[in-house]
C-alpha cells in the first residue's frame, strides 16, 4: 500500500481523538507507517475537533493536501460538509446521520443546512456516502458514546486491515470494562456498512 489519507471531523465529546487513535493504532498493529495530527480548539464548548490520519508503507508529512483525501468519516453531518472539499475524486464519505447545533444556530444567527444540502457538498466529490444511522445503532447497543466506534467499523469494513488488528487495537486503547461494547460497537458498523444507501 503507496498511503492512505483520512480527515475525522466531529465535535468535541463525540469521541474523534479515540476514532483516529484506534485507527492509527489498527495500522501500526498492522505493520504500517503512520501519521496523525489532531485540532480540538474548543472542543470542550462543542466546538469542531478534526484528526488527520495519513499511513502507508512511508509516511512522511502529517497533513494531507485538500482534495487527496481518500477517506472523510463526519460524526456530525455539518462538520463532515464543512470538510468535503478535502475529499478526493470518487474518495469516500461515512456520515454520522446526526446533528449537533453550533452556537451560531442554537442562536438563531444561522440556519442549519439540510441533508440535501449536507449531500450535494459531498456529492460535488463523490458517490460513495456511507450515511449511517451510527448514533441510533451505538444508542440500541446501551451507549450512545461508542457512536465513534461504530462509524471506525464502517471504515474497517474498507480497508485491508485485518480484523484482528482492529480488535487487537480496542484491546489496547479501551479500558476493559467497556472492551465488549466496543467491540459490539465495530462489528454494528461493520454489518451496516453491508447495506448502506445514500
Amino acid at each position: 500500500m503507496d498511503k492512505i489519507d483520512f480527515v475525522l471531523a466531529g465535535v468535541g465529546g463525540q469521541g474523534i481523538l479515540l476514532l483516529s487513535d484506534l485507527l492509527s493504532e489498527t495500522a501500526m498493529v498492522a505493520g504500517y507507517d503512520v501519521k496523525k495530527s489532531d485540532i480540538h480548539g474548543m472542543a470542550q464548548r462543542g466546538g469542531s475537533v478534526v484528526s488527520y490520519v495519513r499511513l502507508g508503507d512511508r509516511v512522511w508529512s502529517t497533513i494531507p493536501r485538500a482534495g487527496d483525501v481518500e477517506f472523510l468519516v463526519g460524526l456530525e453531518k455539518l462538520e463532515a460538509a464543512r470538510w468535503a472539499a478535502h475529499l478526493r475524486t470518487n474518495g469516500v464519505a461515512i456520515v454520522n446521520d446526526h446533528s449537533i447545533l453550533p452556537l451560531s444556530v442554537s442562536s438563531g444567527a444561522d440556519p442549519y443546512p439540510t441533508d440535501a444540502q449536507v449531500l450535494g457538498s459531498l456529492r460535488a466529490r463523490t458517490d460513495r456516502i456511507y450515511w449511517t444511522d451510527g448514533t441510533g445503532i451505538a444508542t440500541r447497543l446501551g451507549n450512545p458514546k461508542v457512536v465513534n466506534v461504530v462509524l471506525l467499523g464502517v471504515l474497517a469494513s474498507l480497508l485491508p486491515l485485518a480484523w484482528e488488528a482492529w480488535l487487537d487495537a480496542i484491546a489496547r486503547r479501551v479500558p476493559s470494562k467497556y472492551r465488549a461494547l466496543n467491540v459490539e460497537a465495530l462489528e454494528a458498523g461493520r454489518a451496516s456498512a453491508l447495506s448502506h444507501s445514500t
